[in-house]
């Protein structure tokens, strides 16, 4: 199992580190550009949660093959993009498998370190989350779990699902798929179906747009 969680977390970096390349293309940037935010995508993540742990060395420093991975994910982005258009609904399936791999990964590891599953659940929301959110603010974007998106609560169910199997005692194999499927599954029918959070909104937006209507009627 350990095995196949590594080729999954090395997946999900690539995964991860393609959908930054592909922000860094949409803004236009040179390949210095997309390589950064590619491995800013990847690694942002788990670097946050273990500075945050205070874990020495950062998981990619005494694991090169992450930095390689991302690195090299990124620029044959920079290079394939030019020449073959990756499908998006492609890399958002592929990027909800990252999720909920990098949410299991990140928890794990904080649990690990502190044996306290609320802060497991944190760090593996984290791990999960906050590489898009480096991303989506250094390519001028809305952070993407800051929309309507159903991201960062499918990655803290998972998380929540990963502490409830893991206080069960059951097997380690049924703890972890259990914990990949509810983020993945979570993630896929809201991108199938288009479903979204409920909206805060204030009852003046209400008044707001009745003011609109009403002045755009009458401008007809």
């Amino acid at each position: 199992m350990d095995v196949v969680m590594r080729i999954l977390d090395f997946a999900g970096t690539a995964v991860f580190a393609v959908t930054g390349a592909l922000a860094a293309g949409r803004k236009r940037m040179d390949i210095f550009g997309v390589v950064v935010l590619g491995c800013v995508t990847a690694l942002g993540g788990g670097t946050l949660r273990d500075v945050v742990l205070g874990i020495q060395p950062i998981f990619w420093v005494s694991d090169t093959r992450y930095l390689a991975v991302a690195t090299i994910a990124a620029i044959c982005t920079f290079f394939l993009a030019r020449i073959w258009k990756l499908p998006m609904t492609v890399l958002m399936y592929a990027d909800a498998l990252g999720l909920a791999v990098f949410t299991v990964i990140g928890f794990q590891k904080a649990f690990d370190a502190t044996h306290a599953y609320g802060i497991a659940i944190v760090m593996g929301v984290t791990t999960g989350v906050a590489g898009g959110l480096i991303r989506d603010i250094l390519s001028g974007e809305v952070p993407l779990i800051l929309r309507r998106e159903i991201y960062a609560s499918a990655s803290l169910c998972g998380g929540a699902m990963l502490a409830l199997l893991s206080g069960l005692e059951l097997p380690a194999p049924i703890v972890l798929s259990g914990a990949v499927l509810t983020t993945l599954v979570i993630r896929v029918v809201a991108l199938h179906w288009n479903l979204s959070l409920p909206l805060f909104r204030f009852e003046e937006d209400k008044e707001d747009e009745a003011r609109r209507e009403l002045r755009s009627g009458g401008d007809d």
